[in-house]
């Protein structure tokens, strides 16, 4: 065992450790309530994976995941061959406006995975305002989702001057981050619901794809356009 997975165990295992995967790359473990926290520690992928054996992982309300409690089942351990998975379960949002826990990969999105990889000209296939642009959506997301009783979605917020159809009345921070979420899809335009599932949902590609009917490889496509699109909602680069 190395010494910085050592550490990182130490660290998960206090009372308000958690750990969530960093813009730059890596995974930041911190010791605080929220973000405000100081970073203590940055790992790499392999101390990440000895962390989701051991002690395990669960979804933690706010983003990122915590330690998983003692004698709590374990995940099932990943396929074989199938590189860059992790095994998990995070909360998201179904497609009637519920928060429900489902299982997902934790190793890393698939908007960071394909920022570290090229085109045949040598440029990212992300580009930095695309993955800027996806991050800024994932954050709203979880502020969203933060919010007391939350059951509500993206497409039935109340618009200005309009009636409500929200089923429940999260906190205005929550509500205003949920129409911040609901205006940048909407602008995503036919990439939608690849950009939820991608950057809400946090599916992997192969999984987005099947949950949309597309065939294979034909969802990087369409995340690329969507995430263009999103970038110029946010006026990023």
């Amino acid at each position: 065992m190395s010494g910085t997975a050592t550490r990182a165990r130490r660290l998960l295992g206090r009372p308000a450790g958690w750990i969530e995967a960093a813009p730059g790359g890596g995974y930041a473990l911190r010791t605080g309530a929220d973000r405000r926290a100081r970073v203590q520690l940055t790992i790499g992928e392999a101390e990440f994976r000895a962390l989701a054996a051991e002690p395990g992982l669960k979804a933690r309300a706010g983003g990122g995941w915590v330690a998983r409690p003692a004698g709590a089942a374990a995940p099932e351990p990943p396929p074989p061959g199938r590189p860059g998975l992790t095994e998990g379960r995070r909360a998201v949002i179904d497609a009637d406006g519920r928060l429900r826990s489902h299982r997902a990969n934790l190793t890393g999105s698939a908007v960071a995975w394909l920022s570290g990889r090229r085109d045949a000209d040598g440029r990212p296939w992300i580009e930095r305002a695309e993955r800027a642009a996806a991050e800024r959506l994932g954050i709203d997301a979880e502020i969203a989702m933060a919010g007391p009783s939350l059951t509500l979605r993206w497409d039935a917020l109340p618009r200005s001057g309009g009636g409500t159809a929200v089923r429940a009345e999260p906190g205005d921070r929550a509500m205003a981050a949920a129409r911040r979420v609901g205006a940048a899809l909407a602008a995503c335009g036919p990439a939608r619901a690849m950009v939820e599932q991608i950057c809400i949902r946090t599916s992997s590609l192969q999984t987005a794809e099947q949950a949309l009917g597309l065939r294979r490889r034909a969802g990087k496509a369409l995340l690329k356009q969507g995430l263009r699109a999103l970038a110029a909602h946010y006026r990023i680069g």
